[in-house]
């Protein structure tokens, strides 16, 4: 099974060849006569093996993924998966492979990296005028506007113009300067967009906008069209009528139903984001989504000072004080997106906003004090639902 970056490709049990016998480690030194006299060994010995048996029985208790089916395509820029439990309905091979087709169709759809999209056509169509759209990219815009509300903006599926000048800044090797980013941000922002659910169109407020900038990119699904993929690919396989399935976009999108391997869910490892090699929770999902947004990956540096690629869409600059933020939440979309606003609002106001969405829970990594080790803040999220690793 190939590793899929925060899942777990095996059992994190421990190592099958540690032996405990009589108490005794073999791998320490030989006492000494007088230890052996005083005690000091048979306790140094006691303390050890006793660790060693905690930590054995620990790890045990840690869910491990069982075997599993996984079919895989490149889509978005990274790669989906759809992982489905060896005895799983015969249909389930074609039905995971019709979702994956469909992941192709959305991204079509939703990019902003081809002329020829469907939300390209609409960053084109920026006028007073309505303009009609398909009514899923329409529910899918509407649904991301009232999300950006609930956040107080944090989140933004408006923000093309600025993410398009750090992109080209970042190609270039620089920063921009204060006055392009106030130009970006007056041709950003949901606010400009008027919807209307009857017509199943929407309207620009044209005279807020420098369509030299808009035109080209106004709406970006970046921080939501990945988990909006996976939750239409998820939908599908149940229509197909497969109950037990995880679809995996990238690294950051993850939606789970159902049972696999006897566990009351998928299991699913969350990293210590600043030492990417080192599990430190397995997360037991089910019946729901996991969203995760960071910048370990995505950054640059420029004149010695580190910039992440998460931008806060309120000021235009990069977002600071967080390494990490997840969200679980009932659909991807939904996690995907809060996450992204997480990442921005920072502990404090995060967990505050968090409150504001039912059945929503989030696991945030502050960046800490010089000198202290990473401490994750776990709200709303069941304690029978995280394992930490040993």
């Amino acid at each position: 099974m190939l590793s899929l970056g925060r899942f777990f490709p095996s059992s994190m049990k421990s190592d099958p060849g540690m032996t405990i016998p009589g108490l005794v480690v073999m791998s320490d030194p030989p006492p000494s006569r007088r230890d052996v006299l005083t005690g000091r060994a048979l306790r140094s010995q006691m303390e050890t093996a006793g660790a060693a048996l905690a930590d054995a029985m620990a790890a045990d208790q840690v869910p491990s993924r069982g075997p599993t089916l996984l079919l895989r395509t490149s889509a978005m820029a990274t790669d989906f998966d759809v992982l489905l439990n060896p005895d799983g309905p015969n249909e389930q091979l074609a039905a995971a492979s019709d979702a994956l087709d469909l992941v192709h169709v959305l991204e079509q759809q939703l990019t902003s990296y081809r002329g020829d999209s469907e939300l390209m056509r609409v960053n084109r169509a920026l006028t007073a005028e309505p303009t009609r759209i398909d009514p899923d990219l329409f529910a899918l815009l509407k649904r991301a506007a009232e999300i950006s509300r609930l956040t107080g903006g944090a989140f933004d599926p408006a923000s093309g113009a600025v993410i398009r000048l750090w992109r080209d800044c970042r190609r270039s090797g620089r920063v921009p300067a204060s006055d392009e980013v106030r130009t970006a941000l007056a041709s950003s922002g949901i606010s400009h967009v008027h919807f209307d659910v009857a017509g199943q169109s929407i309207a620009f407020d044209a005279s807020a906008l420098d369509s030299r900038l808009a035109t080209r990119d106004f709406f970006n699904l970046g921080a939501i069209g990945k988990g909006y993929a996976v939750d239409r690919a998820g939908e599908l396989l149940l229509e197909r009528g497969v109950e037990n399935w995880l679809v995996h976009g990238g690294k950051s999108s993850v939606r789970a139903r159902g049972r696999h391997a006897g566990h009351d869910g998928w299991p699913i490892g969350l990293q210590n984001p600043l030492l990417p090699d080192r599990p430190l929770l397995t997360l037991l999902l089910k019946d729901a989504a996991l969203g995760t947004s960071g910048t370990a990956v995505q950054w640059f540096r420029h004149e010695g000072k580190r910039y992440g690629h998460i931008l806060d869409p309120r000021t235009g600059w990069p977002a600071e004080g967080m390494l990490s933020a997840s969200v679980i939440a009932p659909d991807a979309a939904l996690a995907d997106a809060l996450s992204t606003a997480f990442f921005v609002l920072g502990v404090e106001n995060a967990l505050e906003c968090c409150d504001n969405f039912p059945n929503v829970g989030a696991i945030l990594f502050p960046i800490p004090a010089d000198g202290r080790t990473v401490q994750p803040i776990v709200h709303n999220v069941p304690a029978e639902r995280i394992f930490w690793s040993v």
